[in-house]
């Protein structure tokens, strides 16, 4: 069996996950890039990432889909098993409670909590059998403290940090570490439409982060220097919230 070193990473058509493919591609990974609908950026990222002279392979398919995921990774794990896992596919549907439609407490849960289950299920057999492994599951500030309108988008990211947290404890002493990192705001598409006068007051730093640097944190996590590190949610959000 091929055990190069893989990595696959979801919603990783541009944003956060486009930065974490293209370093983790920098940090001699081939990558699985996988990504819901926008082709053309995923694309983009593909050529970027084979501009450094590693392989990328575009999954095309909904992580909130069971059958989706088995269909398109069975074929890939027969030869191969990825060392490292990033669940990064997310997206808000904001709103206040009162007035929340079931959908859309029902598809961000999906996206988030659904995806980690079906992306991890799939992988985390061949990294046991391994015995090495790292995953990657990209939270929020949201999911460690109330935002008003996110009831739906808070109890996902929390939900996964809980996870994150269980899943470690069990697969440890197979050498597979597992840990969440939590970015506050970051200049991505997600926060186009954030009022910054109301924002840039809370965070300490005064100014959004960059995609680059939340990838920066996952290379950490992804390397020797990371070998004892389990279990653990690390935040990115400028001194926003620290607890």
């Amino acid at each position: 069996m091929n055990t190069g070193r893989i990595a696959l990473i979801t919603g990783a058509s541009k944003g956060i996950g486009r930065a974490v493919a293209e370093r983790l591609a920098r940090d001699n990974f081939d990558i699985w890039l996988n990504y819901r609908s926008d082709t053309a950026g995923a694309e983009e990222t593909c050529r970027n990432i084979e501009a450094t002279g590693r392989k990328c392979i575009l999954l095309q398919f909904d992580v909130a889909d069971a059958a989706a995921c088995k269909t398109a990774l069975a074929p890939l794990l027969e030869n191969h098993t990825p060392e490292v896992l990033v669940n990064n596919a997310g997206f808000a549907r904001d709103g206040i409670m009162a007035m929340m439609r079931e959908s859309d407490w029902k598809d961000v849960l999906a996206v988030h909590l659904d995806g980690f289950f079906n992306m991890t299920n799939c992988v985390l057999p061949a990294m046991l059998r391994q015995r090495r492994g790292r995953i990657i599951t990209m939270t929020s500030t949201s999911g460690q403290t109330g935002v008003g309108g996110q009831t739906n988008y808070s109890a996902a990211k929390s939900g996964l940090i809980g996870a994150t947290r269980s899943l470690a404890v069990e697969v440890a002493k197979r050498n597979v570490l597992v840990n969440a990192v939590a970015p506050g705001f970051i200049e991505t598409d997600m926060v186009r439409d954030v009022p910054r006068g109301k924002v840039l007051p809370v965070i300490p730093m005064q100014r959004f982060g960059s995609p680059e640097e939340v990838a920066g944190v996952v290379s950490f996590l992804c390397s020797p220097d990371a070998s004892y590190i389990t279990g653990q949610t690390i935040a990115v959000n400028g001194g926003m919230f620290t607890g």
